[in-house]
C-alpha cells in the first residue's frame, strides 16, 4: 500500500525515520504551463527499505519537518536530472539541499550520453520496463489514482538502486571526484537566479544590430520582471516575436505601437502599452557605448580551426576509450580558446581530466603528439615526437 502523507504529523513521523539514513532520493511532480514559477504538487521520498509520497497540495501539512531533512548534512540527497527539482526546493527554502548526487550526471562518468533518461537507465541498468503512462498526468487534480501515485512512487524506488549501483562503480573505478564540477554547478545559487537582463538571449532572432538588440534586451528584462512580479508566463504577457517586432520598429507613440504585427487589441488598449512606450523611451538615452555588442558566428582563422578540429577528435577518442562523456571533460568553448592558443587556466589540464586527454592535447598543440590506427589490433596509438 502506497504511503500517502497529507497531515503535518504524519510527515514528522516520516521524516523522524530519515533522519539516521545516510541517503534519501527525491522526485517532484509540478506544473508551471500557466506560472513563472513551478507549482509544487507532489513530493515523492525514497530509501533502501521504505517509501512514501508527500501532498505538498493538502490543506493539513506543513513542510518544515521535510525542509529539515533537506537541511541535514549527513543525509546524501539522490536526484536524477535534479535542477527543475533543485530549483524548486532552492525557492522554498532559499537553500540548496546538500550533499547531493545526480544519477543523470554518474551516468555521463559511463558514457550513457549528456542526458541519459530514467526510464532508459532503468531498463538499460535495472532491466525493468516502466509504465510511462502516467507521465502527462495533471498532478495538481484530486484525488490521484492508484496508478498515478505508483507512477510517481516508481522515480524514487528504482532511484534508490540506481544509485547504490553508480556509488559503487564509481567507488571501485576511482572516479568519485569525476562529477565534482558539474554538480558544482548544482550546487551553486546562481544556477536557479534569474538576470533579467539575460533573458533576451533565449529569443530567436536575426538581427545583428547593436540599437536593435539593446531595445530587445531592455524590453525582455521587463517583461520578465513583469511575469516574475505576477507569476505567469512570459508568453502570457508579451510573445517572443512580438517583442522582437517592437525592438526593430522602436514605435514612438500608442498609434506606431498599434502597427506592429501581432500585438493584441488588449495590449494596446491596456496598462502594458505605457509600460512598453516607458522602455522605448528609456532606450532612447542609453548610450552608445552601452549598446549590446553583436555576437557574430564567425569561423575561426584556418590554422586555428584545424587545431580545433583535431583537439575534437582527440577529445573524442579519449573519452571513448575511458567510457566518458566528451562533455564532461571539456567544452567546444574551451577547445577552441584552447586552439587559439589563449592562456587560460583549462580545467582539462588539472586532475583526472588532464590524465586522460590534457596532457595530450598539450602535446598535440605543440606538435608533438601524432594518431594513428593499428588495423589489426583496432586501437588508436598515440606518438609522442621527439620527446
Amino acid at each position: 500500500m502506497i504511503n500517502l502523507i497529507k497531515t503535518t504529523e504524519k510527515l514528522e513521523e516520516f521524516c523522524a525515520t530519515l533522519e539516521n539514513k545516510s541517503f534519501v532520493t527525491i522526485d517532484l511532480e509540478f506544473i508551471r504551463e500557466k506560472t513563472y514559477y513551478a507549482e509544487l504538487c507532489l513530493i515523492q521520498v525514497g530509501t533502501e527499505d521504505m517509501a512514501a509520497i508527500i501532498d505538498p497540495l493538502s490543506k493539513d501539512i506543513n513542510l518544515a519537518s521535510f525542509f529539515k531533512i533537506l537541511a541535514n548534512q549527513n543525509i546524501v540527497k539522490v536526484f536524477h536530472s535534479g535542477r527543475q527539482d533543485i530549483e524548486i526546493l532552492y525557492n522554498l527554502t532559499g537553500k540548496i539541499p546538500t550533499p547531493l548526487f545526480d544519477t543523470q550526471i554518474a551516468a555521463m562518468v559511463y558514457g550513457y550520453g549528456e542526458s541519459a533518461g530514467y526510464e532508459s537507465l532503468v531498463k538499460s541498468i535495472l532491466k525493468i520496463d516502466l509504465d510511462k503512462t502516467s507521465r502527462c498526468s495533471n498532478w495538481e487534480l484530486r484525488p490521484l489514482d492508484e496508478k498515478q501515485l505508483q507512477y510517481a512512487l516508481s522515480d524514487v524506488t528504482h532511484l534508490v538502486q540506481l544509485y547504490l549501483h553508480f556509488k559503487q562503480k564509481l567507488a571501485e573505478d576511482g572516479r568519485e571526484n569525476w562529477l565534482e564540477a558539474e554538480l558544482d554547478i548544482l550546487r551553486n545559487p546562481q544556477t536557479y537566479q534569474t538576470n533579467p537582463y539575460e533573458a533576451w538571449r533565449k529569443i530567436k532572432h536575426r538581427s545583428h544590430n547593436a540599437q536593435m538588440l539593446t531595445i530587445l534586451r531592455e524590453l525582455a528584462a521587463w517583461r520578465e520582471q513583469r511575469a516574475q512580479h505576477k507569476n505567469t508566463t512570459r508568453q502570457a504577457i508579451i510573445k517572443d516575436d512580438c517583442l522582437v517586432n517592437i525592438a526593430a520598429m522602436n514605435p514612438k507613440n500608442i498609434e506606431e505601437l498599434s502597427q506592429i504585427r501581432n500585438i493584441r487589441k488588449d495590449i494596446i488598449n491596456g496598462k502594458l502599452a505605457e509600460e512598453i512606450l516607458n522602455v522605448l523611451e528609456y532606450c532612447r538615452h542609453i548610450k552608445k557605448e552601452d549598446y549590446v555588442i553583436p555576437q557574430r558566428d564567425r569561423p575561426l582563422p584556418a590554422g586555428i580551426q584545424s587545431l580545433y578540429e583535431l583537439l575534437k577528435l582527440l577529445l573524442k577518442i579519449c573519452a571513448q576509450e575511458k567510457g566518458v562523456v566528451a562533455k564532461l571533460i571539456a567544452s567546444e568553448e574551451e577547445l577552441k580558446s584552447f586552439a587559439a592558443l589563449k592562456e587560460e587556466d583549462y580545467s582539462f589540464l588539472h586532475g583526472w581530466k588532464n590524465e586522460i586527454f590534457g596532457q595530450n592535447a598539450v602535446l598535440l598543440r605543440d606538435g608533438n603528439l601524432s594518431i594513428s590506427y593499428n588495423k589489426q589490433k583496432h586501437e588508436t596509438i598515440f606518438k609522442r615526437n621527439n620527446l
